[in-house]
């Protein structure tokens, strides 16, 4: 059988619609941002991320027709006001395509491992190295503008150290007496970081949002950006490992929303997504006991803040269902 005549797997259509979903959200934002850039390096880079927006995007429905497939509604034109005045400073459209290279580069990676059509690999392979590409771009011009602080230096080890047995030197080890190791410090500059640049993000979209329930809604995933930058930079602080925020972008005072209600929900919710996930890697590596406890504990308020969005977007009939096989226990009651 041809390689092109095999039927899309599961994961491969789960990847797929992703990708179209996700992409058409981003494209929104990209370009509220060229609309109004002054910058023209910042503005030359969000033109290039939109182009490779639009590009895989048509790279999936091209697929889908071929598939004979629905194409996924998304977001379209519609769901962004070109007239809207600029909700964020060219600084921060900047910090948005770094922050967005952070969690698309990942997910194009573990896609990879996930898919098994040869056209179907060798477009996530394109997807891949055209992320890694402009993620590296997005960085380079983050470190010539000033705005990238880089994670917290230590001195070099002198030699390798092993951990010995030692009942008293358990509780010290994974207990809270421990300074922090180098794999701790670096996941949770990272969680700082996200949750600075997300915050940023979210108190534009308070500001133009004029639904009462989903201002509400926003409201409360700002005091839970705010709830972990405060308690990981503490325990960064506790042996001078840092010291600040790594952002200082700020929202214009634009009152107009650029963006549809729909769309904001849609995005706020895969933020949410990332968060759990990044949490999850960063509580795998923690030895320390009350930073253990920290990551279980936000996790368990971003799952619930998510749940409360996806209600919001099936109350109003906003939710796009994936695709999903024939439920065949239909079949058996009739």
């Amino acid at each position: 059988m041809k390689e092109n005549n095999i039927k899309l797997t599961t994961s491969e259509l789960g990847i797929l619609w992703t990708i179209y979903t996700e992409n058409t959200a981003l494209r929104c934002f990209y370009m509220h941002f060229l609309h109004h850039l002054e910058d023209n390096e910042i503005k030359g880079i969000i033109e290039e991320a939109l182009a490779m927006i639009e590009t895989h995007i048509e790279r999936v429905k091209s697929i889908f027709e071929g598939e004979n497939i629905p194409i996924p509604v998304g977001f379209s034109d519609k769901d962004v006001d070109l007239t809207a005045p600029a909700l964020y400073t060219d600084l921060f459209a900047l910090s948005f395509l770094y922050r967005g290279g952070q969690v698309i580069v990942p997910f194009y990676a573990t896609a990879l491992t996930k898919v098994s059509r040869v056209d179907i690999v060798q477009f996530i392979i394109e997807c891949l190295g055209n992320e890694s590409k402009l993620y590296d771009k997005s960085l380079s011009l983050m470190l010539s503008k000033g705005l990238y602080d880089r994670p917290p230096k230590m001195e070099y080890p002198n030699s390798v150290e092993f951990v010995k047995h030692n009942p008293s030197l358990i509780e010290t080890w994974i207990g809270e007496r421990r300074p922090l190791n180098s794999l701790e410090i670096g996941e949770i500059f990272s969680v700082v970081e996200r949750n600075a640049i997300g915050l940023i993000l979210i108190m534009g979209l308070i500001q133009v949002t004029k639904d009462k329930e989903i201002k509400e809604y926003l409201l409360k995933g700002k005091r839970i950006a705010e709830k972990q930058i405060d308690t990981f930079t503490k325990l960064l602080n506790e042996n001078d490992n840092f010291s600040g925020t790594p952002t200082t972008m700020e929202v214009t005072n634009s009152t107009i929303s650029p963006f549809s209600e729909r769309l904001i929900l849609f995005f706020i919710g895969s933020t949410n997504q990332v968060g759990i996930s990044t949490l999850g890697y960063a509580l795998s590596i923690t030895m320390r006991k009350d930073i253990s406890a920290h990551y279980a504990l936000f996790m368990t308020d971003i799952m619930k803040y998510g749940h409360d969005g996806l209600k919001l977007l099936i109350d109003r009939g906003w939710m796009e269902r994936p695709p999903q096989p024939i439920d065949r226990n239909e079949f058996y009651k009739n």
